[in-house]
């Protein structure tokens, strides 16, 4: 079923749902029923599966040079999402990026997904390789997510990249983007950016995620200036507690977002890593309670692999 689908069958009642990463390279399946086994009495409709592309390691050989090989350290989204569906009978959303891909491969992964019944992508550029300055596309890959959303729709109109194919048959994916209540750090202002996004909801998305915030006036003034742009889909607002000291650096600095005066004084004055990880927990569940209270079509929580905060707080919302 289509996530967008699960939004209309709700009748406005908030939904909730969860993003789970693949584990290690050489992880175990059951690491990922680890994680989800405890949240399924939550009822989510469907379950996000991020994807990781390859790194770049040094491999010394005998010769005594280094060989740059490319390596993927979380691999087997499309493999966890097909477990997800077989287990528990639900939805899964496997990421699609840009990054690693021609779009030969991704018309490929676009086939597998379609054949094991998997109806929803959420498409993404992903972020540029460590150490190099800025996303550099694979030869004959995708510079910008909204021209992988465009390969998407072309492929639910029957469009597909051999020329000499007739009849081909359409994919019916619903499409998620990425949405950035805080602006996405290589806009130049927030208006090219929701230009930006509006082009990706032209194209043929139906629903945008947010990254994460902290701060619920951000997300409530974006929608407002996503409706003046005209962007009418389903605006999921994306959901994380801060747990840990280090994190009030760590955030703001991978996530490119801002954590409000009180929430970073309160865990920075905390007494002991129990009272800061209270501190996030509660500053979550409050944030949670407010979006559900105005109606938003459902609340997504990054797991990152805590799964018992993240079912404290669900508890407490639910």
């Amino acid at each position: 079923m289509k996530v967008c689908d699960h939004f209309k069958a709700a009748n406005g009642e908030t939904l909730i749902s969860f993003e789970i990463l693949p584990p290690l390279k050489g992880g175990k399946i059951q690491s990922i029923f680890d994680t989800l086994d405890p949240l399924m009495e939550f009822n989510p409709p469907f379950i996000d599966v991020t994807y990781h592309r390859e790194e770049f390691v040094y491999q010394k050989r005998k010769s005594g040079y280094y060989e740059k090989v490319a390596t993927r350290k979380r691999p087997g989204t499309v493999g966890i999402c097909a477990a997800i569906m077989n287990r528990y009978g639900i939805d899964a959303v496997p990421h699609l990026i840009c990054g690693g891909f021609s779009v030969e491969e991704t018309e490929d992964a676009l086939i597998d997904l379609k054949f094991l019944g998997i109806d929803n992508v959420l498409v993404l550029r992903g972020d540029a390789r460590k150490f190099e300055g800025k996303f550099i596309p694979e030869d004959n890959g995708h510079a910008y997510a909204l021209d992988l959303v465009k390969q998407v729709q072309g492929m639910n109109d029957g469009v597909y990249l051999d020329d000499n194919l007739v009849n081909g048959s359409p994919s019916d994916f619903c499409i998620a983007v990425a949405g950035y209540p805080e602006k996405h750090f290589e806009a130049p202002n927030f208006d090219s950016d929701m230009e930006f996004l509006k082009a990706k909801i032209d194209a043929g998305a139906d629903y945008i995620v947010t990254q994460m915030f902290f701060n619920n006036a951000k997300y409530f003034d974006f929608v407002d200036k996503c409706k003046a742009a005209g962007i009418n889909v389903p605006i999921v607002p994306g959901l994380k507690p801060i747990t840990k000291k280090y994190q009030l650096n760590s955030i703001p600095r991978l996530f490119h977002l801002d954590i409000p005066e009180d929430l970073s004084k309160a865990i920075a004055n905390a007494g002991d890593a129990a009272a800061r990880q209270e501190v996030g927990v509660e500053w979550c569940i409050a944030q949670s309670k407010e979006l559900k209270a105005a109606g938003v079509p459902c609340l997504h929580y990054y797991t990152m692999g805590d799964v018992q905060t993240i079912k404290q707080i669900v508890e407490s919302v639910y």
